[in-house]
């Protein structure tokens, strides 16, 4: 059955070609042997990761391509940074990058800047207010989330009428014929808390067997879309530390799930 005929920064999304995980392994060891050739191919033969993600901005007014573009950036820097030596589909290391860099772009060109303090009280009152409904079985009321939170109820009302386009943190984006990714938004400044955000995540019980630092390492590299380097400078230690850490937080993990 032929495709419907969509044109996006002149890329006919009809003809993109769709790689088969085997073929995905053979392009990133020719890439990662120096073949660069092998890294468009995978940059062309994922841009449907990209065309998936940027479906759930669309009710933001944005412009379809600038968000492609960008969405496109955080790909390369998927293809750049994936490790085969781990047992992790590349679609899932790659889709919370891709997020992260259409994020990056939408508050860095939001002509209404809210601040971050107000941006957290937001999410956190959403998160809480999730938790409260699981609790009660009915929806909390402003009273009972600003008192959780500790913080005035008017700061509660007035943070969540500021943020746009409130979405849940379990909403999925992305499902590749398995277990679906979902939206992160790691928000706060204060890491500790981002390490909370993350283990609210399905993974939760793995990533609660890892010490503080590989759980902050994980959150940047996969929720935050860091690179390596952006991480090692950030918290003081080499890049080759960084992938050390990396590699054997993902074993960990992946020894409790399987």
């Amino acid at each position: 059955m032929a495709r419907n005929k969509v044109e996006i920064c002149g890329v006919d999304t009809s003809k993109l070609p769709v790689l088969k995980n085997q073929e995905m392994r053979i392009l990133f060891q020719q890439y990662q042997a120096g073949d660069i050739t092998a890294r468009q191919k995978l940059v062309n033969g994922n841009l449907r990761l990209v065309l998936s993600v940027i479906q759930r901005f669309n009710n933001r007014g944005e412009c379809v391509d600038d968000l492609f573009q960008v969405g496109c950036i955080g790909l390369m820097k998927a293809i750049d940074n994936f490790d085969l030596g781990q047992n992790v589909k590349f679609s899932t290391y790659a889709v919370p990058m891709i997020i992260g860099e259409i994020r990056r772009y939408l508050r860095d060109n939001n002509p209404i800047r809210v601040s971050r303090s107000l941006r957290d009280i937001a999410y956190k009152a959403l998160q809480v207010r999730d938790q409260l409904t699981n609790q009660h079985s009915r929806e909390p009321t402003i009273h009972e989330i600003s008192e959780r939170l500790h913080v005035p109820k008017e700061d509660v009302v007035f943070a969540l009428d500021a943020i746009q386009d409130p979405v849940s943190l379990f909403e999925p984006v992305y499902q590749d014929g398995g277990d679906p990714i979902f939206v992160m938004d790691q928000l706060s400044d204060d890491k500790e808390k981002d390490i909370e955000w993350v283990e609210e995540i399905a993974l939760k019980e793995a990533m609660g067997k890892l010490n503080g630092r590989e759980k902050m390492i994980l959150s940047m590299r996969f929720f935050e879309g860091k690179t390596q380097m952006e991480v090692a400078q950030e918290i003081g230690i080499s890049q080759a530390q960084v992938s050390r850490l990396e590699k054997a937080a993902i074993q960990q993990m992946h020894k409790f799930i399987t």
